[in-house]
C-alpha cells in the first residue's frame, strides 16, 4: 500500500511516499514553497527517486499553507496535526514540538498516544521564524548556511530584539557600526528567535523530551539558543524538514486501513 504527503509551505515543498505505513520509500525537499514551482516540482522528484508514478499512490494527504492548491491530494489536514503525527513516528518519546519554519513558528505538546494536548503558533509576524532568520544574514552579509558556524564562535551574546524584525535589523545595524563582532550579534540573533519559541513552548505546559523540526532545525546555533533557554536537551528530528509531510502519508495509509475495515 503506497501513501503520499505533501507539505507545501512558505519557504519549501516537502514530499514523503510511504509503504505499507511504515517504510519510508521517497523523501524529497525542494527550497521553495506556495504560489511557486516547487509543489510540481517536489512530487515529480519524489515519484522519479521511488521508480513511480502519481497513478500508483493509493491515498494522497496534503498539509502546510499550500495544502488546497494541490489538485492531486484526496484530502487536506492541518500542519499541526501532521507534525505530531511525524515526530510520533519518529520520535515516540517526544511530548514537546518546537518548529520553525519559514514565515511561522509553532510549539505543540503530544499526549502518549502522540495526540495533540495544546499548541501555540506565531504567524503574524516574522520574528522568530526562517524569514527573520534570512533578513538577519543579508543584513550580516553572510550565507545563512554559515550562521551556526559563526555562532558557535561567540565569546558573548549580542542583545537584539525578538519583539520586531525592523527593530532588530535596526539593532543589528547599530551594532556593526560599532564593530560589534558578527559571531556575537549572530549569537543574539539566534536567542532572539529561542526566545520566541520558547515563549510558546512554555505556554503549552512543556514536557520533555523536547524534538524540533522545521527547517531552522538546521541551524544548530538555533538548537543551542533553544536548549540553553529551556535549561533542557533538545533532539533535532531525522530530516527535520520532513516531518509534516510524514505525518501525512501516515494519516493517508490509515485512512485506507480504516476504509478497508
Amino acid at each position: 500500500m503506497l501513501t503520499m504527503g505533501i507539505d507545501i509551505g512558505s519557504a519549501s515543498s516537502k514530499v514523503v511516499i510511504l509503504e505499507d505505513g511504515v517504510k519510508i520509500i521517497a523523501a524529497e525537499v525542494i527550497q521553495i514553497g506556495t504560489g511557486s514551482s516547487g509543489p510540481k516540482r517536489v512530487i515529480s522528484q519524489a515519484l522519479e527517486s521511488a521508480g513511480l508514478t502519481i497513478e500508483d499512490m493509493d491515498r494522497i494527504v496534503a498539509t502546510g499553507y499550500g495544502r488546497f492548491a494541490i489538485e492531486e491530494a484526496h484530502k487536506q489536514i492541518s500542519e499541526i496535526s501532521c507534525h505530531a503525527k511525524g515526530i510520533a513516528f519518529l520520535v515516540p518519546t517526544a511530548r514537546t514540538i518546537i518548529d520553525i519554519g519559514g514565515q511561522d513558528a509553532k510549539a505543540i505538546r503530544l499526549d502518549s498516544n502522540g495526540g495533540v494536548k495544546q499548541f501555540f503558533m506565531n504567524d503574524k509576524c516574522a520574528a522568530g521564524t526562517g524569514r527573520f532568520l534570512d533578513v538577519m544574514a543579508r543584513v550580516l552579509e553572510v550565507e545563512l548556511e554559515e550562521m551556526q558556524d559563526y555562532d558557535a564562535r561567540a565569546t558573548e551574546v549580542a542583545t537584539v530584539s525578538s519583539t520586531c524584525t525592523v527593530f532588530a535589523e535596526s539593532e543589528v545595524i547599530s551594532q556593526l557600526s560599532k564593530n560589534v563582532a558578527k559571531e556575537n550579534i549572530i549569537a543574539g540573533v539566534h536567542q532572539s528567535v529561542a526566545a520566541k519559541a520558547c515563549g510558546l513552548a512554555y505556554r503549552t505546559g512543556l514536557e520533555e523530551d523536547i524534538v524540533m523540526c522545521g527547517g531552522v532545525a538546521k541551524n544548530a546555533g538555533v538548537v543551542r539558543a533553544i536548549s540553553r533557554e529551556l535549561k533542557k536537551p533538545v533532539t533535532i528530528a531525522p530530516n527535520p524538514q520532513i516531518t509534516g509531510a510524514l505525518g501525512a502519508a501516515l494519516f493517508a495509509y490509515e485512512q485506507l486501513i480504516k476504509e478497508s475495515q
